[in-house]
């Protein structure tokens, strides 16, 4: 007997509606932390053994005969060009029309995908899809936990599985799990009873880990909710910095009951209700929290690790804030490193200059209306590196780093000991390979600041005293009540227990 034939592609963006900056085809194209835009087997080559949707489902078995079309991710960012999501889509589509006879689909999808001309990516590439497929053939999709998802994605797709920790160390066996689904669906010979949910009240993001409470809670209630009659449950905490009307939480559930699987949303639903008064993050501004991390450092054995959510390159921001920088250098921390900082002109400067050179730059800051200009300093190139190196810690690992031109910079001209690494391709610091490939090792130094938000805490938690999450201006806002929001559903409310949108 034939094994069943899978087509299987990947398209991967989380869209801040925020940012100043577009996601154009070349970043796609590009890579960076993840790897570049690949086609046909290279899709299979490339992510087998990689911490990715495609990469779990690649190698959960061989009960499928895989037709692999492409794989492509861009680091989060600001709306995707229409020109992007065409051309993608339009390879996507073709390579389905001509795959010949198939038994069904794979998407490794994000779920915060918006394009230029529209609010929901996943839902217009399912649309696109399906005028070539027709509505039966079985389509299982994966998603980043981020999602916002509208009822037209729930209705086009047949089957999803959502990752179920954040960080997102578990994206690999969340394609496997899709594949099982797939799978069973496959089996039985008919859809599943499916349910969708959605929450009247949107997450902040810093509050979102599975490493905290009630995050961890919730999502160890997922596997409890499967049986009897239900194959799956799953619910995405959603991605705030996106104005769009599906923007926050909602729930998928599939099986072969549909009164068991819409009581099994509805379970997941009222536990979400009931944490409400829990997801709460509160931030430090950015010069108390160095003040207590020198506190702290000065009698620890372990660094303090200070991370800087709102310049969220995992979110959409641009990474080169100097806010947290300017509070590490003028609040005269010592023995501290923070990165990376998107500059690739400084990085080409301290590459020009050679290591030991003494040189006058200007960090960062090229984007002065999200509340930050350069910050001008001498200081000393201490290593180069081109950017190419491969990830240890548990959600990026073994994955090829492809960052560029690459330096970390010790600050000469303030009383301080800081160190700031530079990069060329801009990506959150969720690895500390990201020091270590340039001699710096996170636990050999009191203060480690970060530009990312929660993935950072998998690597650089269990190496920590403590952690702090610091306030300072970015593209990442995360209060939500202060979000100049226009496009939202009308009374969905701005954050736990916060005030009810209206236009």
């Amino acid at each position: 007997m034939s094994k069943p034939r899978i087509a299987v592609a990947g398209f991967q963006h989380e869209t801040n509606t925020f940012a100043p900056i577009l996601t154009p085809y070349g970043t796609f194209e590009a890579g960076g932390a993840w790897p570049a835009l690949c086609t046909g087997q290279d899709v299979i080559d490339t992510l087998s053994g990689l911490n990715l949707p495609m990469g779990g489902f690649i190698d959960e078995g061989d009960d499928f005969d895989l037709v692999p079309i492409l794989w492509t991710f861009a680091e989060p960012g600001g709306y995707v060009t229409d020109d992007a999501f065409d051309r993608i889509s339009n390879m996507i589509v073709d390579g389905i029309a001509s795959a010949g006879t198939i038994d069904g689909i794979y998407l490794d999808l994000h779920g915060a995908m918006v394009t230029q001309s529209h609010e929901d990516g996943e839902a217009e590439l399912l649309r696109r899809i399906r005028n070539v497929t027709g509505d039966d053939l079985p389509i299982a999709v994966s998603l980043d936990l981020h999602g916002n998802l509208s009822r037209d994605f729930f209705e086009r797709a047949s089957c999803v599985a959502i990752y179920r920790t954040y960080p997102h160390v578990d994206m690999a066996h969340t394609g496997a799990r899709a594949r099982k689904l797939l799978g069973e669906q496959l089996e039985r010979g008919e859809p599943f009873a499916k349910a969708w949910r959605q929450l009247d009240y949107i997450i902040p993001i810093q509050a979102q880990s599975t490493r905290r409470e009630p995050g961890g809670r919730l999502y160890g209630m997922l596997p409890g909710l499967a049986g009897d009659g239900v194959s799956s449950v799953d619910f995405v905490f959603g991605f705030p910095p996106a104005d769009v009307a599906d923007c926050g939480c909602s729930v998928f559930a599939y099986g072969t009951d549909q009164a068991a699987v819409d009581t099994a949303a509805d379970a997941m639903l009222s536990a979400l209700h009931a944490a409400e008064d829990e997801l709460h993050n509160p931030l430090t501004p950015a010069p108390e929290a160095v003040a207590k991390a020198k506190q702290i450092a000065a009698s620890a054995a372990r660094p303090v690790v200070i991370c800087d959510p709102q310049d969220n390159p995992g979110a959409g921001a641009t990474g080169d804030t100097t806010g947290l920088l300017a509070a590490l250098v003028e609040g005269g921390a010592q023995d501290a490193i923070i990165g990376m900082l998107w500059d690739a002109a400084t990085a080409a400067q301290a590459h020009a200059a050679g290591r030991g050179a003494e040189i006058d730059v200007h960090i960062g800051g090229r984007f002065p209306e999200l509340g930050t200009g350069p910050y001008a300093a001498r200081v000393r190139v201490e290593r180069l590196s081109d950017g190419d190196f491969i990830f240890t810690g548990p959600m990026y690992g073994k994955a090829h780093a492809h960052l560029g031109p690459m330096a970390a910079l010790k600050i000469l001209d303030r009383d301080c000991g800081v160190t700031v690494v530079v990069g060329s391709n801009r990506t959150q610091n969720a690895d500390q390979a990201i020091f270590t490939h340039l001699g710096l090792n996170p636990p050999d130094h009191k203060v480690v600041g970060v530009k990312s938000a929660v993935h950072f805490l998998a690597d650089y938690e269990p190496i920590a005293k403590t952690v702090i999450f610091a306030e300072s201006p970015g593209a990442n806002p995360c209060q939500l009540d202060s979000i100049p929001f226009t496009r939202l559903r009308q009374g969905v409310r701005l954050g736990p227990n916060g005030p009810a949108f209206r236009r």
